[in-house]
């Protein structure tokens, strides 16, 4: 199978351990596991559980101790909808590859993650672009999404909150995508991987498609929401018969989660009210901060971010992605991810959630980079 370069992926093995301001981070400030147990209260008993636990390969599924506590993130999702993977791009990955075959027709929005194009067309699909525009605030084009989403479409790829714009579709924008995938047949997938971090609302979490539409496909991990990304743990919440055939799908690419890493992420997900309130005083503090710094600084502008962790900074310089990126690692040690990562040239993506000093320092760095352009 020859697929294209993971655009994303490669910047940020290329670089992350090799920057003193990482602004390319996309999770909320990981957590330690000191702290994830002294928040449930179970530091004892874990480690009573840890040392008695003997590693074998586990709950091949998820345990379902673990699958109930993310059936708490839905309306409608119950155990038999879920099965567990090795992240969201784990997530990703097996559903396109359980539903997808050569010739079927799948519509992504970009910029997105780019597993939801690049993988499709990899398998010989036929894979039509939505482009997310700048005036309509990064949300899809729903005429543009009905000319695409012609009779026997197999999946429409879409991204709540959206990496990297940040935009956030709420349940009545979801819905009639959701209408406009029932008129053509279509799954829709949704990667969910920063739901619960909307910015403007009581209940920072979205609506979920899988509780929306009896063909609704939810990705999502315990990466950004719950800042454990060193789990590498995610999950798919589907329909019944779709769970079934991606099980057969995951037996060539998974087997199991580590035991660990379940019972941790079971203990965040048992606790995810205290940890959600701890990221989101985190989001909005230092999107405060990134929403200040652009305001003053006359070659960036960006559609302000709604939800997620990340931003799109649009930049006037007559310079690539990469060549900015690039001196300004060089030059103040500072790393951003250039747009062209995301095949959208004039771009940046910031991630703004990391420790507010590294936030705040990085910031100051880039402008005393900007000013040799102004």
């Amino acid at each position: 199978m020859k697929i294209k370069d993971f655009g994303v992926e490669i910047w940020m093995n290329l670089y992350e351990n090799n920057c003193e301001y990482n602004l390319a981070e996309t999770c909320v400030e990981s957590l330690t596991v000191d702290e994830i147990l002294t928040l449930s209260g179970e530091k004892e008993s874990f480690y009573d559980k840890l040392l008695n636990m003997k590693l074998t390969y586990g709950a091949i599924e998820g345990s379902i101790p673990l699958r109930e506590a993310i059936t708490t993130l839905y309306r409608k999702v119950k155990v038999e909808n879920l099965t567990i993977t090795h992240g969201a791009i784990g997530a990703n990955a097996l559903s396109i590859m359980t539903l997808v075959d050569r010739g079927d027709r799948v519509i992504s929005v970009l910029p997105t993650y780019q597993q939801h194009y690049s993988i499709p067309e990899s398998i010989g699909a036929d894979i039509q672009i939505l482009r997310l525009k700048e005036e309509n605030n990064f949300l899809p084009d729903l005429d543009e999404l009905k000319e695409l989403a012609i009779p026997g479409t197999k999946l429409i790829c879409i991204n709540n909150p959206n990496n990297p714009t940040g935009a956030v579709m709420d349940e009545e924008y979801l819905l009639k995508i959701v209408d406009i995938a029932k008129g053509c047949g279509a799954y829709l997938l949704c990667d969910e991987a920063y739901r619960g971090l909307t910015h403007d609302s009581e209940n920072s979490f979205t609506a979920s498609v899988a509780d929306l539409y009896e063909k609704g496909i939810s990705t999502a991990s315990m990466s950004k929401t719950f800042s454990a990304a060193g789990l590498r743990l995610g999950w798919v919440a589907g329909p019944e018969d779709f769970i079934e055939k991606i099980n057969r799908q995951r037996d060539y690419h998974v087997i199991s989660v580590g035991m660990i890493d379940d019972a941790l992420a079971t203990i965040i997900l048992k606790n995810k009210d205290k940890i959600v309130k701890r990221n989101i005083e985190i989001v909005l503090n230092n999107a405060k901060l990134l929403d200040e710094w652009v305001a003053k600084e006359p070659l960036i502008s960006y559609v302000k971010p709604k939800g997620g962790t990340t931003a799109f900074l649009k930049y006037d310089i007559d310079m690539s992605s990469v060549d900015f990126c690039v001196k300004l690692l060089e030059q103040t040690g500072v790393m951003l991810l250039p747009g062209s990562a995301l095949d959208m040239e004039g771009y940046l993506r910031i991630g703004y959630c990391n420790n507010p000093e590294i936030i705040r320092k990085g910031l100051e760095k880039i402008s005393e980079f900007l000013k040799q352009y102004s």
